[in-house]
């Protein structure tokens, strides 16, 4: 279930700030850090995102 686009709107990568990219298309819905130098990817799991930076996965 995608993520209601005003709720992506505002939400923000708690380690960097940056807006977030939503990516609920792929097997594991996540959310992704647009920061240039941040990248983390947050899960959504039963529809509500889990934005803390220890649940997040680091870019490869």
């Amino acid at each position: 279930m995608p993520l209601e686009a005003g709720l992506l709107e505002i939400l923000a990568c708690p380690a960097c700030h940056a807006p977030l990219n939503d990516r609920t298309a792929a097997e594991t819905p996540e959310l992704i850090c647009t920061g240039e130098d941040c990248g983390l990817a947050y899960p959504v799991r039963d529809g509500i995102p889990v934005l803390l930076v220890d649940e997040a996965r680091r870019p490869q």
